[in-house]
């Protein structure tokens, strides 16, 4: 069977530093499991704190640790609501930094039905509120070309690191 493996680096996989991975920043911000469950609320019309306790059942204060984060990195941000006779509380709306993590979110939901999906099928069916057609997570170069996993080539770029050596 041949490999799945994309060309990735050559022969400088072994000793490259990995120390600055953007990979690895970002999942740092949005690489834990309540984290992306709470953008998809936001991303399917959930703003306040209520809502997400309610849809998520995540404990209220791992809940608000990961709101907290996600408003000081610039992924959501907090604007303040009051309803006649209550006290002033915050919603939370994406912010275009917020809006860069929809491909990746739309990648987990797309890789979810396709392998992870109920029996009777996917629970939410993303649309093209244009003209109906469903929504497709795709790679695509900056000229547009459509991609596939194995067309991609990894080259060092200009922050990468070899490996002090010993």
């Amino acid at each position: 069977m041949p490999s799945c493996r994309p060309p990735f680096l050559g022969d400088l996989l072994d000793d490259r530093d990995t120390s600055n991975c953007s990979i690895a920043r970002t999942l740092e911000v949005v690489g834990e499991k309540w984290t992306i469950l709470i953008l998809r609320e936001v991303w399917y019309g959930s703003s306040r704190f209520g809502d997400f306790e309610r849809v998520l059942g995540c404990p209220r204060n791992l809940l608000a640790a990961r709101l907290r984060m996600l408003v000081e990195e610039g992924i959501l941000a907090a604007e303040t609501y009051r309803e006649p006779g209550s006290r002033s509380r915050p919603k939370y709306v994406i912010t275009p930094k917020g809006m860069d993590l929809v491909p990746a979110v739309m990648g987990l939901l797309q890789r979810g039905d396709r392998y992870r999906a109920d029996p009777e099928g996917p629970a939410v069916i993303t649309r093209h509120r244009g003209c109906g057609a469903h929504v497709d997570a795709r790679i695509r170069c900056e000229q547009g070309h459509a991609m596939e996993a194995e067309d991609i080539e990894s080259v060092p770029g200009p922050a990468f690191r070899m490996k002090p050596a010993d």
